[in-house]
């Protein structure tokens, strides 16, 4: 199939497929003897595997090394584990930031009336004098 067919095919767009193998994260597809890329169930399944990785927040080298050891039928699961554990490690700490971003910001939103007065809670919080960010 054409590289429009495999990006249907996979959800991931033709910008994308030519981007990930030109970075060689896939293999370029097989050319016609027209010049076009043709693609195959295996190539479209490698395409949803990324789309998949991608979804769930890993980057680009994490990706790499996932679908090093998806090809290796030989590989440990342990090798698997230990990648998506450290991944979620970090899901989870940027969740922890976002929580007490996300309770700094209602401290300065309450503190702040929204009205015609040019004092701004928000604005003097935000100078970095008054409001730290901590924790919890």
């Amino acid at each position: 199939m054409q590289i429009g067919a495999a990006a249907n095919a996979s959800g991931v767009s033709a910008k994308m497929i030519r981007h990930y193998e030109a970075i060689g994260l896939i293999a370029n597809g097989d050319r016609r003897n027209n010049g076009y890329r043709d693609y195959g169930a295996r190539d479209v399944h490698e395409l949803r595997f990324i789309r998949s990785a991608r979804d769930l927040g890993f980057s680009l080298e994490e990706i790499r090394a996932l679908l090093d050891l998806w090809r290796d039928r030989a590989r440990s699961s342990r090798d698997v584990h230990a990648l998506a554990a450290r991944h979620l490690h970090e899901i989870e700490a940027k969740i922890a930031e976002l929580q007490v971003m996300a309770k700094t910001l209602r401290q300065l939103i309450s503190g702040c009336q929204g009205d015609a007065r040019p004092e701004c809670p928000i604005l003097d919080g935000l100078d970095g004098t008054t409001i730290r960010v901590a924790p919890g």
